[in-house]
C-alpha cells in the first residue's frame, strides 16, 4: 500500500498531470453512501478547495467511463470535479488500495479514501478503515490545506 511520502503510481490516469490534486476513491458510482455523501461533499466544497490552491479535484472508482459520466451528470457535477474511470483497476492496483467486495456482488474495487497530491506526490492520504465515511469527507481534506 502507498503511503504519505510516496511518489504517486504510473497509471493510464492523464489528468493527473495538475501540481495539486484532491483524489478521492470510491467503491463504485451510483452506491448509496458515495452518491449522498461523499461525491456531494467534494461538488459543495469544490470553489473552497480550489480557492487553497488545489488544481484539479477528481473522483476515481473501478466502473467504465460510460458509468462514471451518466453518474456525474446524474449528481450535477459540472466542471467541479473530474469523474475517472479505472475500468479494470490498473490504478487502484498500482496504489494497493484494492477492497474485495465479492461479498457484495461488487467483485475487486478500490477502497474508500481521499488523497493529496503535490508535484506527483502524496502529502496526505485519509484511507477510511471501514464501510464508513468519516476522515475521506471532503471537509477533512479541507482540513489539510
Amino acid at each position: 500500500m502507498v503511503k504519505v511520502g510516496d511518489k504517486v503510481p504510473s497509471a493510464t490516469v492523464k489528468t493527473l498531470d495538475f501540481e495539486d490534486v484532491v483524489l478521492f476513491a470510491v467503491p463504485g458510482a451510483f452506491t448509496p453512501t458515495c452518491s449522498k455523501d461523499h461525491a456531494p461533499g467534494f461538488i459543495k466544497n469544490a470553489k473552497e478547495l480550489k480557492a487553497k490552491g488545489v488544481d484539479l479535484i477528481a473522483c476515481v472508482s473501478v466502473n467504465d467511463s460510460f458509468v462514471m459520466k451518466a453518474w456525474a451528470d446524474s449528481l450535477g457535477a459540472g466542471d467541479e470535479l473530474v469523474f475517472l474511470s479505472d475500468g479494470n483497476g490498473d490504478f487502484t492496483k498500482a496504489m494497493d488500495l484494492e477492497m474485495d467486495g465479492r461479498g457484495f456482488g461488487l467483485g475487486s474495487r478500490s477502497q474508500r479514501y481521499a488523497a493529496l497530491f503535490e508535484d506527483g506526490v502524496i502529502k496526505a492520504l485519509n484511507l477510511e478503515g471501514g464501510g464508513g465515511l468519516t476522515c475521506s469527507r471532503a471537509e477533512k481534506v479541507l482540513e489539510l490545506l
